[in-house]
């Protein structure tokens, strides 16, 4: 595939521009506000970015010497005034929570105290979800897209944001690279330590954009560390993952035999990541491959990886970045299955049931090939699902790679 930096400009600038939100909306509201219909999310941050005095921002994109930890509230408005898969952010300060976004609290929390926090956050399956946001991210943007995520996936987990310093424009590329690389040790740490809490059963570990190379890279240290990732790491997302696809091959290499189940969330039409491709000397990314191609087909075959194909579901901005936190549909099958730790895949299910909550956005718009482009990717990598339907496997793999090309540009 050839790259025209003309064709990728227009992206570049809505890049630059994404960060346009109110700023300074951290600010807990004053009164003990309470609004019928509305929901909380309360969650815990951890952080790797240098304190500010002023607490409507709380941190800034610069790098902090320690590792922070804040108990966060947030509001998200009742059903009637949203939509499923968006932020509402404030139009104006303070925020209306019967219609936006709003912040609750924002309480700093010492070591001991995160742990009385998490202990007294589990629920009953004692799950832990770890969030790591993506590149172009200030600390607020972190904060209400997971709280987003928490609240639409409905996931029954004990939520923790690892926020890292993002100057949050698309011009400092590479200080927020560096930034992930500063932050490994402390999201290993983490990791680690609520991994080895007696309290917890089971860690799902989401991360998103460049936000999985931080992830994936923490991973990899643990491994060199302590000879293999914590035992109750069990499930590994990674969506539209900025990484290196040469890189991540010797990454993989490194976990050894004993790894968590990885699931990874790729689009053909992310032009974050053709953009993150231009900048990375044409360098194929992670989230951006075809499943249904070799090698990347029998590499995640035998690599036992799910792959979910997001390609043909509509994005909610132009960059089609984002798509699994802002579709309704991807977002809920999100919490129903991955997070609570089940796979794409699970043999009790057939290809059409358990892709079905993603399929049925396309279909309806653009037809049978479409869901033959979202369903099949999953059929590739899945061993059980290719024994049981081989006609339909090669009949609708020529179909998506057909569909897949024409949409492609050269």
């Amino acid at each position: 595939m050839r790259f025209c930096f003309a064709q990728l400009f227009p992206a570049v600038l809505l890049l630059a521009s994404c960060a346009g939100n109110p700023q300074g909306v951290l600010l807990p509201l004053t009164g003990g506000v309470v609004v019928e219909g509305a929901s909380t999310v309360d969650m815990l941050v951890a952080t790797t970015r240098e304190a500010m005095e002023d607490p409507s921002f709380l941190y800034s994109g610069e790098r902090g010497p320690d590792l922070s930890l804040i108990d966060m509230q947030i509001s998200i408005p009742p059903a009637s005034a949203r939509k499923v898969g968006e932020v509402q952010w404030p139009k104006r300060l303070p925020p209306n929570p019967a219609k936006e976004f709003a912040t609750l609290q924002a309480e700093p929390l010492n070591v001991s105290e995160s742990r009385v926090w998490l202990k007294e956050h589990l629920g009953p399956s004692r799950h832990v979800l770890v969030f790591v946001h993506g590149f172009n991210n200030r600390f607020e943007d972190s904060v209400f897209r997971f709280a987003q995520i928490v609240h639409d996936s409905g996931a029954q987990v004990a939520p923790i944001l690892f926020t890292w310093p993002s100057r949050a424009s698309v011009f400092d590329y590479n200080y927020d690279k560096e930034s992930t690389n500063y932050s490994r040790d402390a999201l290993e740490e983490l990791l680690k330590a609520v991994a080895n809490s007696k309290d917890v059963s089971e860690v799902t570990v989401m991360a998103h954009s460049m936000g999985t190379w931080l992830a994936v890279e923490s991973l990899r240290q643990m491994t060199i560390r302590d000879g293999r990732i914590a035992p109750k790491i069990k499930n590994v997302i990674l969506a539209s993952p900025d990484i290196d696809i040469d890189v991540f091959r010797k990454q993989w290499q490194q976990f050894g035999d004993q790894k968590p189940k990885f699931t990874v969330f790729v689009s053909a039409d992310d032009k974050a990541l053709a953009i993150s491709r231009l900048i990375s000397g044409n360098r194929g990314r992670l989230g951006a491959v075809n499943p249904a191609e070799e090698p990347y087909k029998t590499e995640f075959e035998r690599a036992g990886i799910d792959v979910v194909d997001l390609t043909k579901i509509d994005g909610a901005d132009y960059l089609n970045h984002s798509k699994f936190a802002q579709s309704p549909q991807v977002v809920q099958l999100l919490g129903q299955r991955l997070i609570n730790g089940q796979t794409m895949t699970d043999s009790r299910l057939g290809v059409g049931e358990s892709i079905g909550a993603v399929a049925v956005g396309a279909t309806q718009i653009v037809g049978h090939t479409a869901s033959a482009a979202i369903s099949i990717p999953i059929a590739v990598v899945d061993p059980e699902t290719r024994r049981n339907l081989p006609g339909q496997f090669e009949a609708a793999t020529s179909a998506t790679s057909a569909t897949l090309g024409a949409a492609l540009p050269d």
